[in-house]
């Protein structure tokens, strides 16, 4: 089993005295979606937050953390944050954004400090799962701190997903 990585959001987490646990995993590069990860550390999908990096309009860059069985309500997001119209970033924009590659994304020490928006059904559960901010790591916290360590305002961003 690998070891998790300690980094800079779990530094910023320690330093803000905000309690969380880290679970390592296997990563698959082929799959990278929440629902694997939430498997592979044992939780629900609908606990394991994935944060989307996103661009409104008005208001420009933008973090959704939204449940891993769930997809983006751009109509949802574009209300909370002001905007008329929201879109992800292509994923080409991603790293040079937030310093961070897919799988890897977490609010917590980006290159920059972007609004969070935080799913609204994050308050259901004791415990949420974020990534670290690297492939293999995911930090469990309380949803509240999260918000706290992030400045993140809750949102209805979230829908389920369509059936394929």
């Amino acid at each position: 089993m690998t070891q998790p990585q300690k980094t800079n959001a779990v530094r910023i987490l320690e330093k803000l005295g905000i309690a969380f646990e880290l679970r390592a995993y296997e990563v698959d590069e082929s799959d990278l979606s929440a629902e694997t990860v939430a498997r592979k550390v044992g939780l629900p999908a609908e606990q394991v937050f994935k944060t989307l990096v996103c661009r409104g309009d008005k208001h420009g860059v933008c973090l959704a953390v939204i449940p891993g069985d769930a997809e983006l309500d751009l109509k949802g997001l574009a209300k909370v944050t002001g905007d008329r119209k929201v879109d992800t970033v292509p994923l080409k924009e991603v790293q040079p954004l937030t310093g961070y590659i897919r799988g890897g994304v977490t609010a917590l020490g980006g290159k920059k400090d972007y609004p969070v928006i935080l799913d609204e059904t994050a308050v259901l559960f004791e415990v949420i799962s974020i990534s670290a901010g690297v492939r293999g790591t995911q930090v469990l916290l309380h949803p509240e701190a999260y918000a706290r360590a992030t400045n993140a305002r809750h949102g209805d961003i979230s829908r389920p997903k369509a059936s394929r």
